[in-house]
């Protein structure tokens, strides 16, 4: 794995943490499910919302970027 391709899965990893725990709490505060349905659901949500980074090879190099539901089209990331 490249430089670019470990710091896109770090990227990911991160954002699908922490939109998993913000919605574990929330779920666990606002519903009420209980047991395996509370991580069951918060995982599906982060799963769904948390954005997409990719590293590819174009011709100017390798480049990082980033596709998101609440953001139209694809962004360059550094």
């Amino acid at each position: 794995m490249t430089k670019l391709q470990v710091r896109a899965f770090l990227y990911q990893l991160g954002c699908f943490a922490i939109l998993f725990i913000l919605g574990r709490f929330l779920v666990a505060t606002y519903t009420g499910l209980t047991g395996l349905w509370i991580p069951m659901t918060a995982f599906i949500a982060a799963t769904l919302i948390s954005p997409k980074f990719q590293a590819v090879k174009t011709k100017d190099g390798e480049k990082l970027f980033m596709k998101w539901i609440f953001i139209k089209g694809i962004r360059e990331i550094g």
